[in-house]
């Protein structure tokens, strides 16, 4: 008879223990450093390593952060986040010949925590008391799971059935509207984004390099979830650990969000098939 872990998860791989003493950071530019200077921040690695193309400006960097490694404390796989970070992900995994479970992309996770941070706003709560998931393709085709939305474990939509319908007086719907335009209000006003994507990897690593095997929504192959036959990469809810994803969560969908899943599914599909590696 089933657990009901097995019930609850998916599991991908036989984990294995992997030593934890490296992260590398491809591109030293503004989201670059920000991942950078928040992991060291962190104290999660014994080494870090810094790659780009501008052999200058990576020099200049280096030393920057060496200088200033002082003042910080001492240092004791593959994480994609450029745009579009569900394609790019499926690259690094065909050209890297890593397993899938090592090739990951940040995916929803910063959608995820804009989404809690709004509802907090709305109910006057702690980000942290609030569940709400965005899923599927990172970016305007991201996919609300209104259904899963709850505080202290009270759904929303029992004090409120009408939540996020045409019905609904308060406008859930334009929560996630905000979640998408947010990204876009940084950039007009500063040009670009960096800070919060940068501290949103810096989490994701803590999460591989303690093993910590916090569940994130983060791009993950998705192949055979949710009807889905092609090898994409979208954002489920993913158990991350030292040997990066070992289970994604089973979670009930409504055939709305469903069908919004297999719609990105298939998007990404037409355009992955025509790459050439």
């Amino acid at each position: 008879m089933a657990t009901l872990k097995d019930q609850l998860t998916q599991n991908l791989l036989k984990e294995d223990h992997i030593p934890q003493n490296k992260i590398t950071v491809v591109e030293a530019g503004a989201v670059g450093m920000a991942c950078a200077i928040s992991i060291l921040m962190k104290d999660l690695t014994v080494e870090l390593a810094l790659v780009d193309v501008m052999e200058d400006k990576l020099k200049g960097e280096m030393m920057d952060l060496q200088h200033g490694s002082l003042f910080l404390r001492t240092l004791k796989i593959l994480l994609v986040v450029s745009s579009p970070v569900d394609i790019l992900t499926y690259a690094a995994w065909k050209i890297s010949g890593f397993p899938k479970t090592h090739v990951i992309g940040s995916g929803c996770n910063l959608d995820s925590a804009r989404f809690h941070y709004l509802m907090g706003q709305r109910l006057g709560v702690h980000p942290l008391s609030c569940q709400g998931w965005v899923l599927g393709e990172h970016g305007d085709a991201s996919v609300p799971v209104r259904s899963g939305g709850n505080v202290a474990g009270v759904s929303l939509k029992n004090p409120h059935p009408d939540l996020a319908t045409d019905a609904d007086k308060e406008q859930w719907k334009e929560v996630h509207k905000q979640v998408v335009d947010s990204a876009y209000e940084v950039i007009k006003l500063k040009g670009y984004t960096s800070w919060a994507i940068g501290l949103s990897v810096a989490d994701s690593a803590e999460r591989i390099m303690k093993n910590l095997r916090w569940v994130h929504p983060i791009s993950t192959m998705i192949k055979g979830l949710y009807g889905i036959k092609e090898d994409v990469f979208l954002s489920v809810p993913s158990i991350l650990g030292q040997n990066g994803i070992s289970n994604v969560v089973k979670g009930t969908l409504t055939p709305e969000e469903e069908a919004c899943l297999k719609k990105s599914a298939d998007t990404l599909w037409g355009t992955q098939k025509e790459l050439q590696f």
